[in-house]
């Protein structure tokens, strides 16, 4: 019998995948790490980006985005309705809090699991110590099409754009890159003019969760195929402040 395993954030759409798989091949072990301490990812992003663009990225994060949550909640509970979404963790042993996916904690986890299907999902980048620890196939779900909308917010980016060709979610191999494996399949999501960049990752995930379980029935089978990501390639990061602001003007929210 195949053995699953998911490495995941503690976030909705990480239990929209969760709950989704667990319904349809039967409860397998998810090892969930804790956010990134905010001091650390301001220094990771501040030697990526630079200090004007993180502070204008924390002015988004601070100012606009619970803004846009608190204006998105009846939209976001009609997706969960809709798409019969379920982002609240299970009360169940099988999921296992860790500080991070690449800490000591972990690797004992997956040592002792030893799976055959690993499915990530909001996780920060596997080092290569714990891929090395991953003896299996390891399936991603990346928010955005690849390889032109890498890292983060890929849907918001190719509205921002004016690239909807673009807009949707990537499903695929993981490596040492930044959402740059193998690709399993791409889909396409069309955003209403009543979604912003709240509810955008909703959309993402709904498209993807019978595709993605499709990709973990053919890697237990052993007849997974995938292409190799061609194109140009290009990561993402949070808008910043007035940036969104300008954005938002031509009506992407």
């Amino acid at each position: 019998m195949t053995k699953l395993l998911l490495l995941g954030g503690d976030n909705p759409t990480t239990w929209m995948v969760y709950n989704e798989l667990v319904a349809q091949f039967g409860l397998f072990p998810a090892i969930i790490e804790r956010p990134v301490p905010r001091s650390k990812m301001l220094k990771i992003r501040m030697r990526k980006v630079g200090l004007p663009r993180v502070i204008s990225q924390m002015g988004f994060v601070a100012l606009i985005r619970p803004w846009l949550t608190r204006s998105a909640a009846g939209r976001l509970r009609f997706l969960r309705r809709q798409h019969g979404l379920e982002v609240l963790p299970p009360k169940s042993d099988a999921v296992h809090p860790v500080e991070s996916v690449n800490d000591q904690a972990s690797h004992e986890l997956i040592d002792r699991i030893r799976p055959d299907v690993v499915i990530i999902n909001g996780t920060r980048i596997l080092n290569r110590k714990t891929l090395g620890k991953l003896n299996a196939k390891v399936i991603n779900t990346h928010q955005g099409i690849t390889p032109g909308y890498r890292g983060a917010h890929g849907a918001y980016w190719s509205l921002a754009k004016d690239d909807r060709d673009h807009c949707g979610v990537t499903i695929h191999l993981v490596d040492e890159g930044i959402d740059t494996g193998n690709i399993i399949c791409q889909l396409i999501v069309a955003p209403e003019a009543k979604d912003n960049f709240v509810t955008y990752s909703y959309l993402q995930t709904a498209a993807a969760l019978e595709p993605l379980a499709t990709a973990v029935r053919e890697a237990s089978a052993n007849t997974l195929k995938t292409v190799p990501i061609s194109g140009a390639s290009l990561v993402w990061y949070h808008p910043g402040f007035f940036e969104y602001l300008g954005n938002a003007m031509r009506g992407v929210r």
